[in-house]
């Protein structure tokens, strides 16, 4: 017999007296309690359908069959067989091997894109027997000891201070950067890393490689200039390094226009990073590199990494995006997208830079659009009034002022057009709300945006907390939606 669901307001106590703090929610003031998910939608506790405009994670629609299907057959298989042959994990390795340029073939299995990114500094550092690497300000590559250290946007947040053997470059930011009005802003910001070279070389130190995303999501979305990577590629290997590109969050043809995103830059890395969409929620990572690199470490072991079940539910994946269009779906539901809020930009003076590719897609709040000035505030106010329409979207980027869209890869043009309009509604909603003072004119710096403008502030729909009624012990969840498919 299943047990019975907990009330929300016991499972957030108990979410509150058994995990730490740190571990933070969406929508923390008024948090939602998942229960069940299909293709791009969300059900909650009391049936609520919400539109899911953030779980890259759930890469080809959440809880779909045919992967479902894979996972359930081989677990009742055999689900670990560390140390031993199996089929699923070399049949699944040439499979994304086929995928990849020629040099890049030989695969290292882990379980989360940390663990992908910890091997393949360890691969560099082995390989090049050097020690430094240049990653991209703002950047973050896991959360693992390693890796933080790697991952200037944490460094304030958890009190770390730059390695010596870290060397930090802008990230080629064409809305507001430092060289955006450049003729040449590509080589500007490439410069950058032939110049931390020169000075790493100045003291004695070597590069061991370069780690950034192609797409560089994490930073607010920002799509580098054209010849960028080339350039970059080019000093870090003249310097002996090697190139690493993360693709966790935007590999697997998410981009719409290749199917890796190094591939739109015309450059190939020596180490790819795959982690979350390869198993679509199930925990799965690889790194993929060349034979000479792979061959400079003496030996690694994974005891989950490839496993049947991964490797099984990885080839399921794989079925979904080649059968189902995903990619070139992809490329034309991201460019609905953006051309649907670029089409209403001139009505709205909060909304910013409309940037990415496929269904990797930035929306930068601004106070107003000729300061730039980024609005964390609004884009918070923004998150709350679109979840009251049933979409979840997140804030992030340096000033959290980004609105990230990175839905799983089933999106439609109808979803495009719903987030547009939400989009349209919400903020002619907040504008008419600060219309009679400027937003960035408050004494302590504050955006001026009056919290009742949101409905039902105080209750469920707000920014409020829950409202004090007991929840529903029988909640009623609608149907999900492959339940509906033959």
């Amino acid at each position: 017999m299943p047990e019975k669901p907990l009330p929300f307001k016991k499972t957030l106590q108990m979410r509150r007296n058994y995990l730490g703090r740190a571990c933070k929610l969406h929508f923390e003031v008024s948090p939602l309690k998942i229960v069940r998910a299909s293709k791009q939608y969300l059900y909650d506790d009391n049936g609520c359908e919400y539109l899911d405009c953030i779980s890259n994670v759930a890469h080809v629609g959440h809880c779909h069959p045919h992967v479902v299907h894979a996972g359930q057959e081989q677990m009742g298989k055999l689900v670990t067989s560390a140390g031993f042959l199996d089929d699923k994990m070399v049949q699944y390795a040439k499979r994304i091997i086929e995928t990849l340029p020629d040099q890049l073939c030989v695969c290292f299995f882990v379980n989360s894109g940390s663990e992908a990114n910890d091997l393949a500094i360890r691969l560099a550092k082995s390989y090049t027997k050097n020690e430094d690497f240049i990653v991209l300000d703002q950047a973050y590559h896991g959360n693992i000891g390693s890796l933080l250290e790697l991952s200037p946007s944490r460094w304030k947040k958890i009190g770390i201070t730059q390695k010596e053997w870290v060397h930090v470059v802008d990230y080629p930011d064409l809305y507001r950067g430092r060289h955006k009005d450049d003729a040449n802003p590509a080589l500007k910001y490439a410069q950058q890393v032939h110049t931390a070279i020169k000075k790493a070389n100045e003291k004695g130190r070597n590069m061991a490689g370069f780690l950034c995303e192609p797409l560089m999501s994490l930073c607010g979305v920002i799509n580098p200039p054209k010849n960028y990577l080339q350039l970059v590629y080019s000093f870090v290997r003249s310097s002996g390094g090697v190139c690493i590109a993360d693709e966790i969050q935007v590999g697997l043809g998410r981009c719409g226009e290749s199917f890796w995103a190094f591939q739109m830059h015309d450059v190939v890395p020596d180490i790819i990073t795959v982690g979350k969409p390869l198993g679509n929620g199930h925990p799965m990572a690889m790194v993929v590199t060349t034979k000479e690199i792979a061959d400079s470490i003496g030996e690694f072991n994974s005891t989950f990494g490839g496993n049947p079940v991964a490797c099984a539910i990885g080839m399921a994946v794989l079925d979904v995006i080649h059968n189902e269009k995903l990619m070139s779906s992809a490329r034309n539901v991201g460019k609905c997208l953006m051309d649907g809020m670029r089409a209403i930009a001139p009505n709205h003076p909060m909304l910013g830079d409309i940037r990415g590719t496929g269904m990797v897609i930035g929306i930068e709040i601004v106070t107003d659009q000729e300061s730039k000035k980024p609005s964390k505030e609004g884009a918070e106010i923004l998150a709350y009034k679109l979840k009251e329409q049933k979409i979840i979207v997140a804030n992030d980027g340096p000033n959290k002022n980004v609105m990230m869209i990175l839905p799983p890869m089933c999106f439609t043009c109808d979803n495009a057009r719903r987030v547009v309009q939400a989009f349209d509604l919400a903020l002619a909603d907040i504008e008419k709300g600060t219309s009679n003072k400027p937003l960035d004119q408050s004494e302590d710096g504050k955006m001026n945006i009056p919290l009742n403008i949101l409905s039902g502030l105080g209750g469920p729909a707000g920014l409020g907390i829950m409202a004090e009624e007991e929840e529903d012990d029988e909640p009623d969840v609608k149907r999900a939606r492959y339940d509906e498919m033959d």
